[in-house]
């Protein structure tokens, strides 16, 4: 089969579905996306142009929008390039987030699209008036609103959609919600594993070492900011620090804004810090910023407690990951969570904006080692029943054939 797969930063979520397809030598992959230095033998990548600069006449509310036409025109003349070469896909699969899709349907008519939607932004009950603290004035809520207009125009398409979790689909409008299948995400169990033993031995990242009577609490986010709980965890240390000389935290994650509210002058970091930094033990806490892949499997090995907060928004690989990986996970309690975590089964739920309830569970935890390797055992148990890669690849496979078949 001819497949094309679209994605600005190949090759995305679509690293392992392909991987699999490549498998099969009659497989031809094309993937459209913007120029990087990523590689896989056997997929023909074409670029296209990254776009260009928004002009300043542009209305705020559409700036979206104009990048989602520019990218899509790009994306269309590269495709029709590909279709004069000779090349016709027998199904067409990418992101909508950024525009991409949108005129290829009219490169390749009758061709079937299995496009990913990945959130739709909703103005109350999800991430926009979860935090007190981050309200959004109502002269914003237009702006809001405008962020969905390509998603409504992908599904105008009336072509297929894919989202990999409940939540994600249940953000959608009733009517919209029809036009998207859940298939789960999965995760590389072979190399998100446990290890018994990471915790009989030292573990060192970026000069800062775990020694084995140490307890380490690790968080991850791409990004340090506040939609993925940085302020709450930063705000909680000083009573656990207090409470437990023996703990070490890692925050691993960079200083960028992945999502909300941006901050001048400074980081979300430091912003944070600076109002603990006189109550905790700052030789205990490293902030390394994003680290190598194989170092972060290893620090969820040696984890005790891996905190993972959230608003209610699209949750990130790395609870998956956590999880695999036999992690005490520490969770926001919001939908996105309780889709992955059981509280007192396979991990621990917590208000996701109150410090100092999420003190007091990481004490508890940290107090009870038998719930805690119980429930660890039971978080890669779900992950093994779940989460396992091949179960997300075969359900993609079983989509395409679906529609490929029509």
């Amino acid at each position: 089969m001819n497949y094309l797969f679209v994605h600005q930063n190949y090759p995305g979520q679509y690293v392992h579905i392909v991987k699999h397809l490549l498998k099969d030598p009659t497989n031809q992959i094309v993937f459209l996306g913007e120029p990087n230095a990523n590689y896989m033998s056997g997929v023909r990548r074409v670029f296209y142009e990254m776009p260009r600069p928004r002009r300043e006449d542009i209305h705020r509310n559409a700036v979206d929008y104009e990048y989602a036409a520019f990218r899509a025109d790009q994306v269309a003349h590269a495709a029709r390039t590909v279709k004069e070469l000779g090349f016709t896909p027998d199904i067409i699969i990418g992101h909508h987030g950024w525009g991409e899709l949108l005129h290829l349907v009219d490169v390749f008519p009758g061709v079937p699209m299995l496009g990913y939607f990945e959130f739709y932004y909703n103005v109350t009950g999800y991430d926009v008036d979860y935090d007190p603290e981050f309200v959004v004035e109502a002269r914003y809520t237009p702006a809001l609103r405008a962020m969905n207009i390509v998603n409504h125009l992908a599904l105008a398409l009336g072509q297929h959609g894919q989202t990999p979790t409940r939540f994600q689909r249940g953000a959608y409008p009733a009517w919209a919600q029809t036009q998207i299948d859940i298939i789960p995400e999965g995760v590389d169990l072979d190399r998100c594993v446990p290890d018994q033993a990471a915790r009989t031995r030292p573990f060192t990242l970026a000069g800062f070492t775990v020694h084995p009577g140490d307890k380490l609490i690790t968080f991850v986010a791409r990004n340090l900011e506040p939609y993925r709980g940085v302020h709450t965890l930063l705000r909680a240390l000083p009573a656990i620090m207090a409470a437990r000389p023996d703990v070490k935290v890692i925050m691993v994650g960079g200083d960028e804004v992945s999502y909300g509210a941006k901050i001048v002058n400074t980081t979300w970091r430091e912003f944070f810090l600076r109002e603990v930094t006189d109550r905790i033990d700052t030789s205990r806490l490293l902030m390394p910023g994003q680290i190598d892949y194989d170092l972060y499997r290893a620090m969820l090995q040696r984890s005790d407690i891996h905190v993972y907060l959230t608003y209610p928004f699209v949750a990130s690989w790395s609870l998956r990951e956590a999880l695999a990986s036999g992690c005490m996970v520490i969770g926001a309690d919001v939908e996105p969570v309780r889709e992955f975590i059981t509280h007192g089964r396979n991990g621990w739920l917590t208000p996701g904006l109150d410090s100092e309830k999420l003190a007091d569970a990481v004490l508890e935890v940290l107090e009870n080692p038998k719930l805690a390797r119980v429930i660890q055992k039971n978080a890669r148990r779900y992950a093994e029943k779940h989460l396992d890669m091949q179960l997300h690849i075969q359900a993609f496979e079983k989509k395409i054939q679906l529609l490929t078949q029509k």
